[in-house]
């Protein structure tokens, strides 16, 4: 008998990350391309990346996306770093495909595979943070996604400096302008460190001694800590995840830096067990729950 398989999507600002998926979440195959500049050209790279994993097999398609997402016809209300905002998505997806296509935000996405498979498996109120271009969220109440009236979970925006960057919402501070891997570029480029500098040498260069490296990695992790209270204070989750392409080096640098919250809000605090793959593996899960396979 055959398998049902589908596509997982994860559509960043960065890379698209396309894999076919089993009902076990396992990845049958993988594949990462770079996000091109422009509207139509972000369209054709879907396009393509989609086409190379059809087959017979694939019964349906998921698509993480990094913005906000009207679900209910598929469309992407808001679209941060892409071009892509107030495409109809799924429309868009069927007519390649023809198949029952599923978007949601890639925070939503690799949450749901974290509680069936990796940091978050048991938990039943928890909070995501992504942690890459930008900072995307998500949260489970009582064991399911919780999306409010509609787009509940932009955790990303909670103000940490109400004077700082302006976001890509309008707003100032968010912690997404702060704490994502943009921000850490953006604080490496005026310091006298490398601007191509990871954060993985930055903790190298903090456990020698380095006081820039200390003085970069405390700017750039202190208002994540700040806005994990907050989420903290307003939901009182049982567990706070760090996800996204930077969530496991953010952990690494909330342990090592010891930086420390209010003592009012007590939480667990893990990195994602799926690293950069929750994305696509939530995807393809989402969508194989759509027909049945996986529910």
């Amino acid at each position: 008998m055959m398998e049902n398989k589908a596509i997982g999507v994860d559509l960043g600002g960065t890379n698209i990350r396309i894999a076919e998926i089993n009902s076990y979440g396992e990845i049958v195959y993988f594949y990462s391309e770079k996000v091109p500049a422009g509207r139509q050209a972000q369209l054709d790279t879907i396009k393509k990346c989609i086409e190379q994993l059809l087959s017979s097999e694939i019964k349906a398609v998921g698509l993480g996306f990094p913005g906000r997402v009207r679900r209910a016809d598929g469309t992407a209300v808001t679209a941060g770093y892409l071009d892509l905002k107030d495409i109809p998505l799924v429309s868009f997806i069927m007519e390649i495909t023809q198949l029952p296509t599923y978007i949601d935000t890639d925070a939503n996405m690799a949450l749901y595979a974290e509680m069936q498979l990796g940091s978050a498996v048991g938990a039943r109120e928890v909070a995501l943070l992504t942690i890459g271009t930008g900072i995307g969220g998500a949260i489970a109440s009582g064991g399911k996604l919780f999306y409010g009236s509609n787009y509940a979970g932009q955790l990303g925006h909670i103000n940490v400096d109400k004077d700082g960057e302006t976001c890509n919402c309008g707003r100032k501070g968010c912690v997404e302008t702060k704490s994502s891997g943009t921000a850490l570029n953006r604080l490496l480029a005026s310091s006298s460190l490398s601007p191509d500098m990871r954060v993985e040498e930055l903790l190298v260069l903090d456990s020698q001694g380095d006081k820039t490296a200390h003085s970069v990695l405390s700017e750039w992790i202190t208002p994540l800590r700040s806005a994990m209270d907050t989420i903290a204070a307003v939901l009182n989750p049982e567990l706070i995840l760090l996800g996204g392409g930077l969530g496991g080096v953010a952990f690494q640098v909330l342990q090592k830096l010891s930086v420390r919250g209010s003592a009012w809000f007590e939480y667990e605090v893990r990195a994602c067990s799926l690293g950069d793959s929750a994305g696509v593996i939530g995807s393809g899960l989402m969508a194989l729950s759509m027909i049945g396979e996986n529910a």
